[in-house]
């Protein structure tokens, strides 16, 4: 079945080239012949299509609209009836404009054609010294030409970058960071609810336009903002989004062009496997709590992205998550199930963030709990959690927090008897060992300790050591998870004791070799 991009502008051939009559009286040929607007002074931004020069009365009917019509009124002078037909006719056609020279026919603007003009709202335009309307014709002509190959080579040149960085597979950010080149201007992607997929441009205006983003994207949808274009997303006789371009400078007939453009593109790339507006909201998530954790970018600064992406964060309490061995899919379904407004990404294979955001008469901590249970109801998982934050402000260390209680809990959850929710006094030494992790001292106690099974390379005893530790030397509850019988578990542990030269029912030395073990297993990932 084929699918069939849909626009809010149709037509694929690039803007009919046009000047606004203000563009054309400004002309250098033009301000020669000395023009003045005596009537319709309030539509000077009407679109030129063309120039045609005509004498006749009944010029109207040669008419397709847009023209801009030049005439010296030979075969109007003396009757004035004629003359008020004659602006009539102009304005039923549509016109842009009248331009009268003066001259042996009217010396002085005719009053009757003035007025005329003033009622049906059609500039008029009178030039006070001779003109030779050839060579105002040529200028416009020529003009609207080169606008013509430039809209092509425009259209062409957008079409063929955007098609390019598909086929390279890039992202939807690539995507978007090529149509903020050409617009000059901030680009959005959103979903029907306004809700924002990805954005480009200068990071200040961005930021500026998501600010206010409520009222914005409002405007821009009942098209009452200037500058502020946008193309439907979709196909298959369904929307799913939309591309604005913020707030475009340049000629309105160039901007849909360029957000017709993208449109195109940013529909390809969903069909051949770009992602589904879903994914890009996946994306967008992810970007913002990237983020948030890394903390290049000020949390004051991302506030705004965040309130665009859909996330409340007015007087709200917030709840920083990581998660070990859970998809950012089966977490937002467990959010949606439960009702919970928050954001998910992944930060790592295996690892996803989760923010909730709650209202701050909700007791946070026991709707954190209820998430931890119903996701670990399926199959083990690690719930790591921060304190509630009150504060934006605060939303990024409670993430690092979080991300710390996971990887200091990583790969050793079986053998603990951990709560659901995993919060920094339940990792004690671990989390220590964590923070120390790459000091060069740490680095050459865990070699030295770990040395005799190290240099064996027997990951079957590592793992037998790990177990018996992190169970605090159960020789039952280790023999069960390794599911071997307790005398094979004794020649195991016989076994790593002569390799490492230590007893491990000495608390001392077993405590030495278990902070190696710790050390060890941080460095490695």
């Amino acid at each position: 079945m084929t699918t069939t991009p849909e626009y809010r502008h149709t037509g694929p051939q690039p803007p009919e080239p046009v000047l606004s009559v203000r563009q054309v009286l400004a002309l250098e040929r033009v301000l020669a012949g000395e023009p003045e607007v005596v009537a319709g002074a309030g539509q000077l931004d009407r679109p030129v299509r063309w120039v045609h020069v005509a004498e006749a009365a009944d010029v109207g009917v040669m008419l397709s609209g847009g023209e801009m019509v030049l005439t010296t009124g030979v075969l109007l002078a003396g009757d004035e009836a004629r003359q008020a037909e004659y602006v009539r006719s102009l304005h039923r056609a549509e016109a842009a404009a009248v331009v009268l020279g003066l001259g042996r026919a009217f010396p002085a603007p005719p009053e009757v054609m003035r007025r005329a003009a003033e009622r049906c709202g059609l500039p008029m335009v009178v030039l006070h010294r001779p003109f030779p309307f050839a060579e105002l014709t040529e200028e416009v002509q020529s003009r609207l030409v080169r606008r013509k190959y430039a809209a092509i080579s425009l259209s062409e040149t957008v079409r063929t970058a955007l098609t390019g960085l598909i086929t390279a597979g890039a992202p939807l950010q690539g995507l978007l960071d090529e149509i903020a080149r050409h617009s000059g201007c901030p680009v959005v992607v959103t979903n029907l609810a306004h809700r924002v997929l990805g954005t480009a441009g200068e990071r200040s205006a961005v930021d500026d336009v998501l600010r206010d983003w409520e009222r914005i994207a409002r405007q821009a949808g009942a098209g009452a903002a200037d500058g502020w274009i946008h193309a439907e997303l979709g196909g298959r006789g369904e929307r799913w989004g939309r591309l604005l371009l913020c707030g475009y400078r340049g000629e309105p007939a160039t901007g849909r062009l360029l957000a017709d453009r993208g449109a195109e593109a940013l529909v390809l790339h969903r069909m051949l496997g770009g992602g589904s507006a879903h994914s890009w909201e996946e994306q967008s998530a992810q970007s913002l709590l990237t983020d948030l954790v890394s903390g290049v970018v000020p949390a004051r600064q991302l506030l705004p992205r965040a309130r665009a992406a859909g996330l409340p964060v007015n007087r709200r309490t917030f709840v920083p998550l990581v998660v070990r061995d859970r998809s950012p899919e089966g977490l937002d379904r467990v959010l949606r199930l439960l009702g919970l407004p928050g954001i998910v990404a992944e930060l790592a294979d295996g690892t996803a963030a989760v923010l909730l955001s709650l209202a701050r008469d909700q007791d946070a901590e026991a709707l954190t709990a209820h998430f931890a249970a119903r996701l670990r109801a399926g199959a083990p998982a690690v719930v790591a959690a921060a304190g509630p934050r009150t504060g934006w402000e605060d939303v990024p260390a409670g993430l690092r927090e979080a991300q710390h209680v996971a990887d200091a809990v990583a790969g050793s959850f079986a053998a603990l008897d951990l709560p659901d929710v995993v919060r920094l006094k339940d990792v004690h030494l671990r989390g220590l060992i964590r923070l120390l992790r790459d000091d060069p001292q740490v680095q050459s106690f865990a070699e030295r300790e770990l040395d005799g099974l190290l240099c064996a390379a027997e990951p079957e005893l590592l793992n037998v050591l790990r177990t018996y530790l992190a169970t605090g030397r159960n020789k039952s509850r280790t023999a069960q998870l390794h599911h071997v019988s307790r005398p094979a578990l004794y020649r195991r542990l016989e076994a790593i004791q002569g390799r490492l030269g230590v007893d491990l029912d000495d608390f001392e030395q077993a405590a030495s070799v278990h902070i190696a073990l710790l050390a060890h297993d941080a460095q490695q990932g």
